[in-house]
């Protein structure tokens, strides 16, 4: 037996618009530079992954992603210094929400 937590935000009506998925593609984002190849490579659809950009954008009320247009070497995509540091804090909060969980998992259960 273990214990297993899932860390998401959600909006003032209770509908989540940020987690492990969106979290996932945004670092997919900056390694491939390309929201197209960072939704293909977690199996998504362009447009689910788009969707859940604007989605947190909205709530945040800041843009995650810049695109590059075309040119000789293709178009692309980056993350804007907000979306880094909202990527931090989310990481950084997931983890110790992951610890903290830990902790009570061992006190509660094993008496450690």
């Amino acid at each position: 037996m273990e214990p297993v937590i899932r860390v998401f935000l959600y909006d003032e009506e209770g509908n989540r618009f940020f987690g492990e998925g969106p979290c996932r593609l945004l670092r997919n984002v900056e390694a491939f530079g390309s929201l197209k190849k960072a939704a293909e490579s977690m199996g998504m659809a362009y447009t689910k992954a788009l969707a859940m950009i604007r989605r947190a954008e909205q709530e945040l009320g800041y843009p995650l992603t810049q695109r590059v247009i075309g040119g000789k070497h293709g178009g692309g995509s980056f993350l804007t210094p907000q979306a880094k540091e909202f990527l931090e804090k989310y990481e950084a909060y997931r983890d110790a929400c992951y610890k903290a969980d830990a902790a009570i998992y061992r006190q509660i259960f094993l008496g450690q």
